[in-house]
């Protein structure tokens, strides 16, 4: 497909996520040969309409320059004008050129001998002439540009293949936040200035995603215990998601799992490890095959970055504000400061689950970077990166593009910072963001 084109589907990605109507257009995609049958069924599979519609969308950048034009054809006749219209708006006139006949190439059919099963390693004693086998060529699927795809060994699963989570619920779950400001002078920890200006973004962003949102500030480690344990015994059958964030000081613990804790204000650490356990199919039945997502806004440990040494050419330099703090607290030598007698719900002997990603702010045992008048610079960064590509990027993309835009900034014109994420999720997950 022309990059024009594709860079027109992208930029309007969210109205045709969000308008189209994909089981209109299969009967004229597959005619045209814009998708194969086998393929229409893969986009049918991807679960809820807005779920065809973003599979649909991303494989027709695939599938040559012909692609785009028939597209259009489909929407016309299927009546969806506005969609039409709005791909044209602002766009090079695009003219359908007829399919040449050799866009499609039959398969030659050869007769072979018949010759009976032999071993072509061992030399024969009778005077039977051997013919070679003749494999056929492989046979393009119908595409605008005679293209195909490789046949692949049977067992393996296609990338195109992969499905989404359901997302369709509204609201689509439950978001904890807890923002952890002022800590008391025992726990020898500074104040978190700024962090209210995280958790006032992450609220808005969250609501804006249709979640029910929900801040408890300047908790205490048994308290981040409880509110955990109460989301944990909510019933979410209802829901398809649940998402926990922690704005805290944090540090590095020992660990079988997931690394790190976060401090509540009596300086006593909860591992996060602990913390994803309340929501693990074990424990919270109604979550069971559900993303679990947590997002980490503390220090891994106290090591500061100063980086590497690259080419001009790899970063983009971004100075950190003069104010930045870190949430570092030396490494604990042990995870057991959490009495674990008085919560079966989160025993750390648990296997590994399945469908949680747990999001940090920095690599395990480095400091994490907050500007006291703008925030933190992961939170800031993450809450943007929302914003901007919610209604048509997966979130690993997203976590990604916050990883390298986090990466370029410098604190004090020297210290650097590599946030990461813990991915068990089995399918994409996709926002559900509101009109």
């Amino acid at each position: 497909m022309d990059e024009v084109h594709k860079k027109l589907l992208q930029r309007n990605r969210s109205s045709l996520v969000r308008d189209l109507e994909p089981a209109q257009l299969y009967d004229g995609l597959l005619e045209r040969g814009v998708f194969t049958q086998d393929m229409l069924e893969e986009i049918q599979s991807a679960g809820t309409r807005r779920e065809q519609a973003r599979k649909l969308v991303q494989d027709l950048e695939t599938r040559g320059s012909r692609a785009f034009p028939l597209f259009l054809v489909c929407l016309e006749e299927t009546g969806q004008h506005s969609l039409a219209e709005l791909l044209q708006s602002g766009a090079p006139a695009v003219q359908l050129q007829p399919a040449t006949p050799n866009q499609v190439n039959l398969p030659v059919v050869q007769p072979l001998p018949l010759t009976l099963p032999i071993d072509v390693d061992k030399p024969r004693k009778d005077n039977v002439p051997v013919y070679p086998i003749q494999k056929p060529s492989p046979t393009p699927s119908p595409s605008p540009e005679g293209d195909y795809r490789r046949t692949r060994p049977p067992g393996r699963i296609r990338r195109d293949s992969i499905q989404s989570y359901k997302m369709d619920a509204s609201p689509c779950g439950h978001c904890l936040i807890i923002n952890n400001v002022e800590f008391e002078p025992e726990s020898e920890l500074s104040n978190r200035k700024g962090s209210n200006i995280d958790c006032e973004k992450l609220e808005k962003r969250f609501k804006a995603l249709n979640f029910i949102v929900e801040v408890k500030t300047n908790l205490k480690q048994r308290q981040i215990k409880h509110v955990l344990s109460a989301l944990c015994k909510k019933d979410h059958s209802q829901y398809d998601c649940c998402v926990v964030i922690m704005l805290s000081h944090g540090t590095e613990v020992s660990h079988n799992r997931f690394p790190g804790a976060v401090y509540g204000v009596d300086g006593q650490h909860v591992p996060v490890q602990h913390i994803t356990n309340y929501l693990n199919g074990q424990h919270c039945p109604s979550l069971q095959g559900k993303p679990k997502l947590f997002f980490i806004q503390a220090c891994g440990g106290g090591d500061r970055d100063t980086g590497f040494e690259v080419s001009p050419d790899e970063v983009e330099p971004s100075i950190g504000g003069a104010d930045d703090q870190t949430d570092a607290i030396p490494m604990s030598s042990s995870s057991d400061s959490l009495s674990m007698s008085d919560e079966p719900d989160a025993r750390a002997t648990l296997p590994t689950p399945s469908d949680i990603l747990v999001s940090y702010s920095t690599f395990p045992g480095y400091v994490s970077w907050r500007d006291t008048q703008s925030g933190s610079w992961y939170v800031e960064t993450l809450d943007r990166i929302l914003e901007e590509n919610a209604a048509t990027d997966d979130l690993v993309r997203m976590l990604m593009m916050v990883n390298h835009e986090v990466s370029q900034n410098s604190a004090k014109g020297l210290y650097k910072q590599m946030p990461g994420s813990f991915n068990f999720l089995r399918k994409l997950f996709h926002f559900q963001p509101q009109a």
